[in-house]
């Protein structure tokens, strides 16, 4: 029950990333999904906004806001850097 309730989640999770993709892409940028566990949403933000000086605004007054106005149970919301 516990898998099927985290796969129910993670689907929202990615639907409400879907919806705000556009907003990213305008500024030059992406995000990417990468998990979800321990209720800590990874993401990995790419383009533009892998190195935009507001960063963490992005990550916690926009996407983190969304995510737990949806899903009240998330604690947060972590960016995953590429690996280069």
């Amino acid at each position: 029950m516990t898998k099927n309730k985290k796969s129910e989640e993670e689907k929202l999770i990615i639907s409400i990333i879907d919806q705000l993709r556009p907003f990213l892409i305008n500024d030059g940028g992406d995000v990417q999904f990468v998990k979800y566990e321990d209720d800590i949403v990874y993401l990995r933000l790419m383009g533009a906004c892998s190195n935009c000086d507001i960063m963490d605004y992005t990550l916690k007054d926009g996407i983190e806001a969304a995510l737990k106005e949806e899903i009240p149970t998330i604690k947060g919301v972590v960016n995953v850097p590429d690996e280069e």
